[in-house]
């Protein structure tokens, strides 16, 4: 069976697959903004402001293709992205610098926010991660980032070389008008006709992902805020997450995503679920001889007790 690039023993699907990954996306986006050339990319081609849902569920199908999809199927979606990039393409007004989709270091930006945001969601609404975990997280991202051409060498690979890498790219950084407006419609979208039934919790996780923004970035961003209203908003959002795992709610994301997005998401599940019970069954052998050992362990210590003593013991 082809489980896809990263497969279920992967911890990107455990830090991907989670409910509140969503949140993640959402800061993705604040901070890819802050880029000019990135932003200008945006703003010159994109329609988000009108048709926000569908923006939505390319992003949406897009990070589900390449993490849980089939090999064929990740491919494939890159590919389409890859035919959309080469239009796009410009100069920045802010900076007077061309820009390109096909830029590679735009690429390598792009890539790196979406996925160490991931992992700054997990890292609140999910379960502990260990150093070397979540250095093996950020590896894995390489081979999704690089589906779009840009080459391995670019990509940071650890924790260590996600910090050196943002801190090299943060004199680039700057609040365009542009920036503000993408960055205030994600932590505040607008009614629209087709969010309209999504809004509220929308803006309830909008308000989380400012939360898990890097203060420095908030203060570039204008987005600064005492930090009880940033606990306030993580826990706003908690209770939404718990809802998400519930059986018939965790269904509710295929009118946000898409059905393609969901198949994927379900096959997923199934796989995932598959693997569990594989390591189950394989470490059972192991926890059923080690019963053995300490029982006969414990029947050896009653033999020797019950033996007659001599008087001289």
């Amino acid at each position: 069976m082809d489980i896809g690039l990263l497969g279920p023993n992967s911890v990107a699907w455990r830090v991907v697959g989670h409910p509140m990954s969503i949140v993640g996306g959402m800061r993705a986006l604040m901070i890819q903004a802050l880029h000019p050339l990135a932003m200008a990319g945006v703003a010159q081609h994109s329609d988000y402001e009108r048709r926000s849902l569908a923006r939505l569920r390319r992003t949406a199908y897009y990070v589900t293709a390449t993490t849980f999809g089939d090999t064929r199927t990740a491919h494939a979606a890159a590919e389409r992205v890859k035919r959309v990039h080469r239009r796009i393409q410009g100069v920045d007004a802010v900076t007077g610098r061309p820009y390109s989709a096909d830029d590679p270091d735009l690429q390598v930006w792009v890539h790196c926010t979406e996925w160490h945001s991931f992992l700054a969601a997990y890292r609140v609404f999910g379960r502990p991660l260990t150093p070397e975990q979540q250095d093996q997280y950020l590896a894995e991202g390489v081979v999704i980032g690089t589906l779009l051409g840009a080459p391995a060498e670019l990509f940071p690979s650890s924790v260590a070389q996600y910090r050196d890498y943002f801190a090299s790219v943060r004199p680039q950084l700057c609040l365009s008008e542009s920036a503000r407006k993408a960055i205030t419609f994600v932590h505040k979208p607008p009614l629209q006709l087709d969010n309209a039934h999504l809004q509220p919790t929308m803006r309830i996780l909008g308000s989380a992902a400012v939360a898990i923004v890097p203060s420095h970035l908030r203060t570039l961003a204008g987005l600064a805020r005492p930090r009880w209203i940033d606990a306030a908003a993580v826990n706003a959002a908690r209770p939404v997450g718990v809802a998400l795992t519930m059986p018939l709610i965790r269904e509710v994301p295929r009118s946000v995503f898409g059905g393609d997005a969901h198949a994927i998401a379900v096959r997923a599940r199934e796989l995932a679920s598959t693997a569990s019970a594989q390591r189950a069954a394989s470490a059972q052998p192991v926890s059923a001889q080690r019963a053995v050992s300490a029982q006969g362990a414990v029947s050896a210590q009653r033999a020797v007790s019950a033996q007659p003593r001599s008087a001289s013991d």
